[in-house]
């Protein structure tokens, strides 16, 4: 007698997906999934630089005081109206042009020539690089408060080194051009460095065929820089110009925290828009002409950053002529 088995037959698969569907779920996948990767990103600038840009602008054209911020009355342009008929708002705005001409030329002019000195083989050159930094990641309080004593009339070490030379002391807290010298020596001493690693970043990409061939030619160093290093530079510059000049816009802790008045000193000679702004809001609590300060300085901003890229447009065009 013989006994056969027979195995039992798989049980059949589970149905599925047709395999055009799995397809064209992978191909939108494939298309969405770079904005779902984005999507934070893009909803935190929503969240945090959107819509505070844009409900500053509603505010701006509202009466809104710090103390009743739910009582908004509608003045439409007589918040802007009210800032341009105050002397204080031309003041501030001349303040901070005079200000950032002064901290933003010399700055830039130091950083380039820090940046051409470290290009070259010297010893100890990731040590510079690192201490070129330090000023930048001190805090603005300490500095400024350090800077503060430096500059003091009686017992500042600035004076005292002009009293070695036969200077009789400045009084650096009350007079126009020597408080704003003071303060754009405090951004100087920030940012020199920064931008001085900026522009050395920038150098180190400049081909050295470029050089080899300009000291075949006989070029001096000084030629070298003014024909190669230069021309190479140039997209570089009209950044740190640009940054420099929307930073002097915006410049706020140095001159809050060089004498700690919201004023700018006694007759407001280095108020800038920043302080202006803030005095307008948290000093006299006009929250609404505050927000209008704010669109003014956003479109202050605006017109010099297009006047820069204007200038280094055409400069770049006339070059290309030759």
């Amino acid at each position: 007698m013989t006994l056969t088995a027979t195995a039992k037959a798989a049980p059949p698969p589970a149905p599925g997906p047709p395999a055009s569907r799995v397809t064209a779920v992978r191909r939108s996948w494939r298309a969405f999934s770079p904005y779902a990767y984005l999507a934070p990103f893009f909803t935190l600038f929503a969240a945090f630089g959107l819509f505070p840009l844009l409900y500053t602008a509603y505010v701006s054209l509202y009466r809104v005081e710090l103390q009743t911020p739910g009582d908004m009355e509608w003045r439409g342009l007589g918040n802007y109206a009210a800032i341009f008929a105050d002397p204080y708002f031309w003041t501030a705005l001349r303040n901070t042009f005079t200000i950032g001409v002064l901290s933003t030329v010399p700055q830039l002019v130091m950083a380039l020539g820090l940046a051409h000195l470290l290009n070259y083989k010297l010893r100890g050159r990731t040590f510079i690089r690192t201490a070129m930094l330090l000023p930048y990641a001190t805090s603005v309080a300490a500095a400024t408060l350090v800077f503060a004593q430096l500059f003091g009339r009686d017992f500042g070490l600035v004076n005292y080194v002009l009293g070695l030379v036969g200077i009789s002391p400045v009084d650096w807290g009350t007079g126009t051009v020597a408080s704003q010298i003071a303060v754009s020596t405090i951004v100087i001493w920030r940012w020199t460095g920064y931008n001085a690693l900026i522009y050395l970043a920038g150098m180190q990409s400049i081909p050295n065929e470029l050089y080899e061939a300009a000291e075949v030619d006989g070029a001096s160093r000084w030629r070298q820089f003014l024909h190669v290093t230069l021309p190479g530079l140039r997209p570089t510059i009209v950044f740190t110009v640009v940054v420099s000049t929307i930073g002097a816009t915006q410049l706020f802790g140095e001159p809050l925290l060089f004498e700690g008045s919201i004023s700018g000193g006694i007759s407001h000679q280095y108020q800038t828009l920043g302080l202006y702004l803030y005095e307008q809001g948290w000093g006299f609590f006009h929250l609404g002409r505050a927000a209008a300060i704010a669109w003014v300085m956003f479109l202050v901003i605006l017109v010099l950053v297009g006047v820069n890229s204007l200038i280094a447009r055409r400069r770049s065009r006339k070059e290309a002529g030759r």
